[in-house]
């Protein structure tokens, strides 16, 4: 959630006394209960609350990574939120559902499945919600017509090796400019693996799933 200025000592203090107990209870402190721990003072209470205002409204992607959800990290919680842009999505997704998303196997469809079928985690999320915590879905991004007509649209990529004619930035939004998604790993679900030096496993893994391989000069022509 990105709360500057709670650190660890802090949280100790607020667990001890009785103040804390889940995280939605952050938002719920008053001056006079920060004022009671050790060290702190009434500019430092200032900060401390427009950091957690502040906080309110992280993106999906964060919220999800801070659930401390098994086997998901940032990444993860980054392709979750692309492919379900609201918790109720999330509430109902199935398992088969999930797995169909690139870079989501079984083990992580399971967990994040039975992560939102528990209602104790629904719960804790509602009074997350309740004290105002407000995630931001990922921003939808129009494609021009050119980009929904080009070959890439749809298209999962793979990125690997040294590229010398771009960034790894500079490639990832050529495609996703066209429509196109990048993913971090070669899965039967890969339709491109754009390959520079010394590519190594992934293009070896490419090769053996018949996935096509493109050079940098392929790929600027096919742009």
């Amino acid at each position: 959630m990105q709360v500057e200025g709670i650190g660890e000592k802090l949280i100790d203090q607020l667990v001890e006394n009785g103040l804390v107990r889940e995280f939605a209870d952050l938002y719920t402190l008053t001056e006079e209960q920060w004022l009671s721990l050790e060290r702190t003072g009434r500019r430092l209470v200032a900060r401390l609350t427009k950091s957690l205002e502040a906080s309110k409204t992280p993106t999906l992607a964060r919220f999800l990574y801070a659930l401390g959800i098994r086997h998901v990290g940032e990444n993860t919680s980054r392709i979750l939120s692309e492919s379900f842009p609201s918790l109720e999505q999330l509430y109902v997704a199935e398992v088969e559902q999930l797995v169909e998303i690139q870079d989501i196997g079984p083990i992580v469809a399971d967990s994040v499945h039975r992560f939102f079928s528990q209602e104790e985690n629904r719960a804790a999320i509602q009074r997350l919600l309740d004290a105002g915590v407000s995630p931001v879905p990922p921003e939808v991004v129009e494609l021009s017509e050119e980009a929904e007509g080009h070959d890439f649209a749809g298209k999962t990529f793979v990125l690997t090796g040294k590229l010398t004619e771009f960034t790894r930035e500079e490639a990832k939004a050529e495609i996703l400019a066209r429509g196109g998604k990048v993913s971090g790993s070669v899965s039967k679900k890969t339709d491109f693996l754009l390959a520079g030096e010394k590519a190594g496993s992934k293009r070896t893994k490419a090769e053996a799933l018949g996935i096509s391989i493109l050079d940098e000069e392929t790929f600027r022509s096919l742009l």
